[in-house]
C-alpha cells in the first residue's frame, strides 16, 4: 500500500507530489487516513520564507483523519479506537519548563512537534499534507460523532488559536460578558472564528475591519454587527468611526487577526482607555512599524500576545462546535477542497486569499 504526500521543497518552490510506502505503525502511534487537512497561514509564511523549516519535508498541522491502525490497549488509555475520526495536534510541550509548570504549556519554551521528523525514515508521513498520517496517540483527539469531520477541519487550528488568546485574556481578568464593543481585524480563518466566538461568549457588538469583499457575507452570517472595508473607506475614517464607540471613548477590545503590521497602529488607536488588545495574528516577521508607545502608558492599554494553543484548547473548540450546531452549515461553506495532486493550485489560492479556508481532501 502506498500513499501520496505533498513535499515542501523550500521557500517559493513548487511542492512535489510523491508516493510513500505505508509501513508498520510505531508503538505509541496511530495511523490515520486523510479526511481533510487545512492549509494554514503559518504554512504560507513558511512557503514565503518568513518562518524557517527544513526541506524536503511534509508540512501541515491541521490533519483530520480516520484512525485505521493502533494498538488497541494503548488506544484505550486515550479513549481511541479504530474507526474514530481524529484531529492530530502537533505540539509536544516539555512539561518541565516554567511555562509548562505554571499552566501554560501552549507557550512551552522547549516545544517540539510531531511533524518534524525526516521523510527519509519510516514511517515517513508525519505532516498534514498526506493521505496517511502517523501521530502519537497522546496527540490525537477524538472528534465527537455528532460533528462532521470536514466541517471540524475548517477551524481546526484557527479555532484553538483564537480560544487560547481569549483564555489568556480571561486569566488576565477580562470579563467578556462586560465587553460592549469588540473589533476583529482581518477576515481570514482566525478572524472569522473570532467573530462568532466573541459573540457566543457574551460580547454585545462585534465589528470587523477587512480589505475587500472576501468573507464579508460569511462574517455577517457568523455574527458580525458591522463591517468596515479598507478598500472603500480610509483607515483614518474607520478609526474615527470606531473611536466614537462608548460615547467617544473607543472600543473595549480589539482582536488582531490580519497579520498586517500596520493593523497594530490602528488597533491601538481605536481602543479606549484600559482597552484590551489581543494579538495572535502577527505570526511572522513581516517588517517593523512605528508605534506611539506613550499611548500604551496614557491609555493604560492591556496588550496580550498569543501564538500557540494546547490540547485543552482543541477540546474546548470541539465542545464549542457541539454546543452550536446552528453554525455548522455556515462554517462548512467556508472551505474549498483540493486533492493532494492539486497542492500547488491549492497553495496559490491560499496565498492569494482566494479562499477563506483551503482544504486538502482524498
Amino acid at each position: 500500500m502506498k500513499a501520496k504526500a505533498a513535499v515542501f521543497m523550500g521557500p517559493e518552490k513548487d511542492f512535489e507530489v510523491r508516493e510513500f510506502e505505508v509501513t508498520a505503525t510505531p508503538k505509541g502511534y496511530g495511523r490515520s487516513e486523510l479526511i481533510a487537512s487545512g492549509i494554514c497561514g503559518t504554512d504560507v509564511h513558511m512557503h514565503r520564507g518568513k518562518l524557517a523549516v527544513e526541506a524536503p519535508s511534509i508540512i501541515g498541522h491541521e490533519f483530520v483523519g480516520r484512525l485505521t491502525d493502533l494498538d488497541e490497549k494503548e488506544g484505550k488509555k486515550y479513549g481511541l479506537k479504530a474507526g474514530d475520526a481524529v484531529l492530530a495536534d502537533i505540539a509536544v510541550p516539555c512539561g518541565e519548563c516554567l511555562l509548562c509548570k505554571t499552566g501554560d504549556d501552549a507557550n512551552c519554551v522547549n516545544m517540539q512537534v510531531t511533524n518534524g521528523r525526516s521523510i527519509e525514515e519510516a514511517p515517513y508521513l508525519y505532516g498534514g499534507y498526506t493521505e496517511v498520517n502517523y501521530t502519537p496517540l497522546a496527540n490525537l483527539i477524538k472528534i465527537p460523532d455528532e460533528l462532521d469531520p470536514v466541517m471540524t477541519t475548517i477551524f481546526a487550528c484557527p479555532g484553538p488559536t483564537a480560544i487560547h488568546a481569549c483564555k489568556l485574556a480571561t486569566l488576565a481578568g477580562v470579563d467578556f460578558s462586560k465587553i460592549g464593543v469588540a473589533v476583529v481585524q482581518g477576515l481570514g480563518p482566525v478572524g472569522c472564528f473570532a467573530v462568532m466566538y466573541l459573540k457566543k461568549i457574551g460580547v454585545k457588538k462585534v465589528c470587523v475591519i477587512t480589505a475587500g469583499d472576501n468573507g464579508k457575507e460569511e462574517a455577517k452570517a457568523l455574527g458580525a454587527d458591522c463591517i468596515y472595508d479598507l478598500t472603500r473607506e480610509s483607515a483614518a475614517d474607520i478609526t474615527k468611526a470606531l473611536q466614537k464607540e462608548n460615547d467617544g471613548l473607543g472600543v473595549d477590545l480589539c482582536f488582531e487577526a490580519s497579520g498586517a503590521p500596520q493593523a497594530v497602529v490602528q488597533g491601538m488607536d481605536i481602543l479606549r482607555n484600559r482597552g484590551v488588545y489581543l494579538v495572535p495574528g502577527q505570526y511572522s516577521n513581516s517588517g517593523g512599524i512605528e508605534i506611539q508607545p506613550q499611548m500604551i502608558t496614557f491609555k493604560a492599554l492591556h496588550i496580550i500576545g498569543s501564538s500557540q494553543y494546547s490540547v485543552s484548547d482543541v477540546k474546548t473548540y470541539l465542545d464549542f462546535l457541539c454546543a452550536n450546531p446552528n453554525l455548522h452549515p455556515t462554517i462548512l461553506k467556508l472551505g474549498n477542497k483540493y486533492t493532494i495532486d492539486q497542492i500547488n493550485e491549492a497553495f496559490a489560492d491560499a496565498r492569494n486569499k482566494n479562499n477563506i479556508k483551503t482544504l486538502l481532501v482524498k
